[in-house]
């Protein structure tokens, strides 16, 4: 039994991890039909600038919480100048979108190499994250539990403003029925824009967090932008609460994988496991009505 509980808490943060990197996937993937694979470049915008708040504010118990909603607005301005620049032109062709968003990845990533060493930069975690939580038996680190605390506020954030706020019932409108959206006089592109800012958003929250645990380097998005779409599609596209419960599960299996066998193989595991569960169920966990992808 001592064996299982190290792989479920870090699977459990893992899976909180890649909870924060889907959410805003779920929103430009799930909802606007957008298939974004600089998505994860957000990510690594996110962890960048975590680095460049300690330079500033070199208390790390200052900048960290500094960092997070700076990340949050400079990975939004960055998907929001995406969405203008090239996104606005490519709706209902996700497969265009993906060419072209691969491209901008790519130029991210050597702006990044051009700016950043290539071996990455460091960031401090926070005194207040230092030491481990007790957990039947297991010392649970600190900055684990911080990373599904953070996933836990902006899943309920995200929720509330989706359910509660009139610009949420905006965004629900508008993936239902476009044409009907405009007719009632929602400004859709107003709401595709906003949409757009808020999902790159949550990429760079999740980049701070994965700074903590694994650093910093130009290659770090490629890390999660996988994961991350198999975590919205085996969720259900477009469906939160799908999406939850995916990222938990696909977290812990790799954390499972992982212990017994290794990283890279783990992974592997964890696709197949995701492939084999949308050919039984290729909707995924839930569904929901969305625009179509084509």
């Amino acid at each position: 039994m001592d064996a299982l509980i190290p792989p479920l808490l870090n699977g459990t943060a893992q899976g909180a991890l890649l909870l924060l990197a889907a959410l805003g996937l779920s929103l430009t993937f799930g909802q606007m039909g957008v298939i974004n694979m600089a998505h994860g470049e957000f990510l690594m915008a996110g962890a960048f600038v975590a680095y460049l708040t300690q330079l500033i504010i070199p208390s790390s118990d200052i900048s960290i919480p500094v960092a997070l909603p700076l990340a949050f607005v400079v990975a939004g301005m960055l998907g929001l100048l995406l969405e203008i620049s090239v996104i606005q032109w490519m709706y209902r062709r996700p497969l265009d979108t993906l060419l072209a968003t691969v491209g901008v990845s790519l130029i991210l990533q050597q702006v990044a190499l051009q700016i950043f060493p290539a071996q990455g930069v460091p960031v401090e975690k926070p005194g207040w994250l230092d030491g481990q939580l007790g957990v039947l038996g297991y010392e649970w680190p600190l900055r684990q539990v911080f990373t599904i605390v953070l996933a836990a506020v902006c899943v309920a954030a995200l929720a509330a403003w989706l359910k509660y706020t009139s610009f949420g019932r905006r965004i629900r409108s508008t993936v239902e029925n476009r044409d009907l959206a405009e007719t009632a006089g929602i400004p859709t592109r107003s709401v595709d824009r906003i949409t757009f800012f808020v999902g790159s958003g949550f990429a760079g929250v999740a980049g701070v967090a994965a700074s903590l645990i694994g650093g910093t380097n130009s290659q770090m998005g490629a890390q999660y932008i996988i994961p991350a779409f198999l975590v919205v599609v085996a969720g259900g596209i477009g469906q939160l609460k799908g999406t939850v419960i995916a990222a938990w599960v696909v977290g812990v299996a790799l954390a499972y994988f992982a212990d017994w066998t290794t990283g890279s193989l783990a992974q592997v595991l964890a696709f197949v496991l995701v492939v084999v569960f949308l050919q039984i169920r290729p909707q995924g966990l839930f569904t929901v009505r969305t625009r179509r992808l084509a």
